[in-house]
């Protein structure tokens, strides 16, 4: 049976976990080698990419991606969640008008620290927060430093505010709808979270998994493979003679005459050898994907 290596976009559905769509994807596509980049929470939709086969070995390349997110936030209750799943701890009401709102905006963009919520996988001498938060304990959590590049007023849903937000690693986007709401008085929480790009993958390019599961169950899931380089197709691209391919191989440095920085190496066959790294005129390897 033929391998599947590469990366599907799945648009994840609510009410899967990042694990339940990888799983589910190991039992259909035989393969045990299967992760993804980013996890969403099970309430939020979107761009959830997934890395199978040979593929896998990206992975730690796209969890430092950007993200961003459509995000709703609710003004007037604070959970013990940070979002509507969770028990209301209080209600307020909300006398907030849009120039409000959007004044305190610039308040929270760029560089944040943040304190992760409770109910999070975070590990805390070696628990993982939501455990303890299950069994009603609270603990202290100390604040990491988070990137917010983008937080824009997108308009209205009902009561909602619409929020367009890109941002860095390890941003709770729910936190930052609770301490929206915190600021404002009133409290806050997320209503709903749609991740609509998550590095180079775009919700264009993203397909549910129902699509996916049936383009498997027919043999047509290769048309949904995205091959692992387009990870990195931001990098200039850069072809080998035959003599330093056979050193990258190797995993041996070889001259190359380009200015410093990575770069995607391939073979004159056109296959993806390596993500590379030039320095002074000589090329080294930072991960080889080619296949042994």
């Amino acid at each position: 049976m033929k391998k599947t290596n590469g990366i599907l976009i799945v648009d994840k559905s609510s009410g899967w976990t990042s694990q339940d769509v990888c799983s589910k994807l190991r039992g259909v596509l035989h393969e045990k080698r299967v992760g993804h980049s980013g996890t969403l929470d099970p309430m939020a939709t979107g761009v959830l990419p997934v890395f199978v086969g040979r593929a896998t070995r990206a992975v730690e390349f796209a969890e430092n991606d950007r993200k961003r997110y459509t995000a709703a936030l609710r003004l007037g209750i604070t959970t013990d969640t940070q979002d509507t799943t969770g028990t209301v701890l209080e209600t307020s009401p909300v006398g907030v008008t849009e120039a409000a709102f959007l004044e305190i905006l610039p308040e929270f963009t760029g560089r944040l620290s943040q304190t992760p919520p409770m109910y999070s996988a975070v590990k805390i001498g070696g628990k993982k927060l939501y455990e303890l938060a299950r069994r009603g304990e609270t603990v202290e959590r100390p604040a990491r430093e988070i990137a917010v590049y983008r937080l824009d007023l997108m308009g209205r849903d009902g009561e909602d505010f619409l929020l367009d937000i890109e941002c860095s690693k390890g941003t709770y986007v729910r936190t930052l709808c609770h301490d929206i709401g915190q600021r404002l008085g009133c409290g806050g929480c997320m209503a709903s979270l749609r991740r609509t790009r998550a590095g180079a993958f775009g919700i264009e390019d993203a397909r549910t998994l129902d699509e996916i599961l049936e383009k498997a169950g027919s043999g047509a899931l290769e048309g949904l493979l995205l091959p692992v380089d387009s990870l990195f197709k931001s990098r200039p691209a850069l072809t080998i003679s035959p003599s330093d391919e056979g050193k990258c191989r190797c995993g041996a440095a070889f001259p190359a005459d380009v200015p410093d920085g990575d770069y995607r190496v391939y073979a004159r066959s056109g296959e993806f050898l390596m993500l590379g790294r030039a320095r002074g005129g000589v090329m080294g390897t930072v991960k080889s994907f080619f296949a042994v």
